[in-house]
């Protein structure tokens, strides 16, 4: 899936139906900017409103994943349940990496924190803790935004 061209292809759709983004987006029940970030490829819908999206411009889903119509004569190897299911598959899977990484950086700092604590006696030892200390609390916040953010999404 091609994020731009899917973006351009909605901003085309939605000229032809003669829709601001403003009036799309009330049907969607999203935000203008979001509409906005669709169409100049930063993001791609959610798997939730893509049907509702598709159905408001008049395309099927698999001419919004090739971001272009369909020939009359084409065959399609899925059906738009299949996409669908597909995409929202791909979606936990992104929100399951975020909370993993998140886990990750929450473990690894928890661990510097350990050492940190067992360096010290010295100036040159008591700075290195401080560091340790420093980057593991980073970590620690680091980590907690990413698995925070994983399950905003959901």
């Amino acid at each position: 899936m091609d994020q731009s061209a899917i973006g351009k292809y909605i901003y085309q759709k939605r000229k032809a139906k003669n829709l601001t983004q403003t009036q799309l987006a009330e049907k969607l029940g999203v935000s203008n900017k979001t509409i906005s970030k669709w169409e100049n490829g930063k993001c791609m819908p959610d798997y939730s409103i893509i049907e509702n999206l598709c159905n408001t411009l008049e395309i099927t889903i698999s001419e919004f994943i090739d971001a272009e119509d369909a020939a009359d004569d084409s065959i399609r190897m899925y059906d738009e349940k299949q996409i669908t299911d597909l995409l929202r598959r791909t979606q936990e899977l992104e929100n399951q990496k975020a909370t993993m990484y998140g886990m990750f950086l929450i473990v690894i700092g928890i661990a510097m924190l350990l050492m940190s604590h067992t360096v010290g006696g010295s100036d040159m030892k008591d700075f290195m803790s401080g560091v340790l200390f420093g980057i593991s609390v980073g970590e620690i916040l680091v980590g907690v935004y990413c698995i925070g953010r994983s399950f905003l999404r959901k």
